[in-house]
């Protein structure tokens, strides 16, 4: 089945963007949540005629996504967590804990598209990828340190 995204749907396409995906998916989970529309000849109309506006929107889009990256790209990021002998945490570093530090310096990123190689649960370096916009990622470093006792 063929519908058209309303919405920026990740690994699947743009807003604006005719895709094919299956009928169960559409109408379960697409079409309910408006993030599609059936792409009838109506909708296919309709599409056209807000081109220019979906294309207005997806280069701001990409140019706020650009101006984050760089905000970004580089940047070490450093916890500071109870740990035992071995240097295993009492705990992790989740995405969630990334995404409030960027959040008070300012930076707002859902915590589902900070990605992690894997759970950060012992002390040292890591990195995490920030998933930003369609093909726009950035690296952040991220360094958790024992908590100092006493």
């Amino acid at each position: 089945m063929e519908v058209i995204l309303r919405n920026d749907l990740d690994d699947r396409g743009l807003e604006g963007d005719i895709i094919k995906v299956k009928r169960g998916y559409a109408r379960n989970y697409l079409i309910p949540k408006g993030i599609a529309l059936e792409a009838t000849a109506q909708n296919i109309k309709s599409l056209e005629l807000q081109r220019k506006k979906i294309e207005l929107r997806r280069v701001k889009a990409m140019e706020g996504a650009l101006k984050v990256q760089q905000q970004l790209e580089g940047m070490e990021i450093t916890f500071t967590h109870k740990a035992g002998d071995e240097g295993k945490l009492y705990g992790s570093v989740t995405s969630m804990d990334i995404a409030s530090y960027l959040e008070g310096k300012d930076i707002l990123i859902d915590r589902k598209k900070i990605v992690l190689e894997k759970p950060i649960k012992e002390l040292g370096e890591s990195k995490a990828i920030v998933k930003i916009y369609p093909k726009v990622n950035a690296t952040l470093k991220i360094i958790v340190l024992p908590e100092k006792e006493g």
